[in-house]
């Protein structure tokens, strides 16, 4: 078994308007050392899956069923109490909005020492050194200085790099990264992912990045889940998802990526349409409505829903499209217009 293993996952909450099926079945599997890059528009599914790895739906309104396997514990049907005492140590996140996941009535470096002391049985004074240590391998400058400091007199970036060095504080088996570099400029931004990079190799920890910008996955990921309707759509590693992507969403999230490599010619390529209403998912494929081949599935598009099948090598696709079609599609249609915009 992997080190984090996911099966037929599903996380539906109740609302006054119908059941919003948030995630609807999903299965994945990492191993340590290896980073999965989850992507999607907003309302997808992504972050609902990494608050349910962590337990952190458990207590509320969600109705969780399938299967959530940690190095060999099943989480699912653990008791709130289990799960609350694997957060930090064995699994910790790194939060879209540190300024919002931070307290702003105590200093950066108490919020440290507190997520350290709750695990390792050490002095305030040990727990201050090791806080200090953190901030320091993370970047920040004058760490001895800054971790008397509040979130809110620190930049984005910085801000950033101290919410990671709370989550690594512990040495975390599992980091969950939910959109690590929303909000911070291009230069901040690959300081943050070569900084995730060098720790993850360090730690040797799992490591899931939750985005829609397909640029911070092809910087980080080993393996690459494209989320849609709270379903995976296509899975593969970033070399299958890149060069030879299958799904008709894939290619409309690569045709909107915008390309520092060459001279754009074109504007950008959109995805036509909205993301669909997680309480009133379209029928058959979710993502027929905004299919430009929904009209080459024979009515099947909009009446069937497609399974997650594997080509070959381990890369899988929801598409009613043949295998050989969508080869076809990719390599004559969509291509050459990436290639020529």
């Amino acid at each position: 078994m992997s080190f984090l293993e996911l099966k037929d996952l599903r996380i539906h909450f109740p609302t006054d308007d119908g059941l919003v099926k948030s995630v609807d079945g999903l299965s994945f599997s990492l191993e340590r050392g290896k980073t999965l890059g989850i992507v999607g528009e907003s309302g997808s599914g992504k972050s609902v899956t990494s608050l349910g790895i962590l337990g952190l739906h458990k207590g509320g309104r969600a109705r969780i069923s399938g299967e959530i396997w940690l190095d060999g514990e099943e989480l699912v049907g653990a008791s709130q109490e289990h799960v609350r005492k694997l957060r930090g140590k064995k699994m910790a996140m790194i939060f879209q909005d540190p300024l919002s996941a931070m307290h702003p009535f105590y200093t950066v470096g108490d919020q440290i020492i507190e997520a350290y002391r709750i695990h390792n049985d050490v002095s305030k004074k040990v727990a201050r050194k090791h806080a200090i240590d953190m901030l320091g391998r993370v970047g920040i400058p004058q760490p001895e200085r800054r971790v008397d400091s509040y979130p809110h007199e620190f930049s984005g970036g910085m801000r950033q790099r101290a919410m990671i060095a709370m989550a690594l504080s512990c040495d975390p088996e599992l980091l969950i990264a939910d959109e690590p570099t929303t909000a911070l400029d291009v230069t901040v931004q690959a300081q943050i992912l070569d900084l995730m990079r060098d720790l993850q190799r360090d730690f040797d920890a799992a490591l899931i990045v939750i985005t829609h910008d397909l640029g911070v996955v092809a910087e980080l990921s080993d393996d690459i889940l494209v989320m849609y309707g709270g379903k995976c759509v296509e899975y593969g590693t970033s070399e299958d998802i890149f060069e030879r992507p299958e799904h008709p969403y894939t290619w409309g999230l690569l045709g909107s990526m915008p390309r520092l490599d060459r001279e754009p010619t074109e504007r950008l390529l959109p995805i036509k349409g909205s993301p669909p209403s997680l309480i009133n998912v379209p029928s058959g494929c979710a993502f027929h409505p905004r299919c430009a081949f929904e009209e080459r599935t024979g009515g099947l598009g909009s009446t069937k829903v497609p399974e997650l099948l594997e080509t070959e090598g381990g890369h899988l696709v929801r598409c009613h499209l043949s295998h050989e079609r969508r080869r076809a599609i990719w390599e004559n249609e969509i291509k050459p217009n990436l290639e020529a915009s």
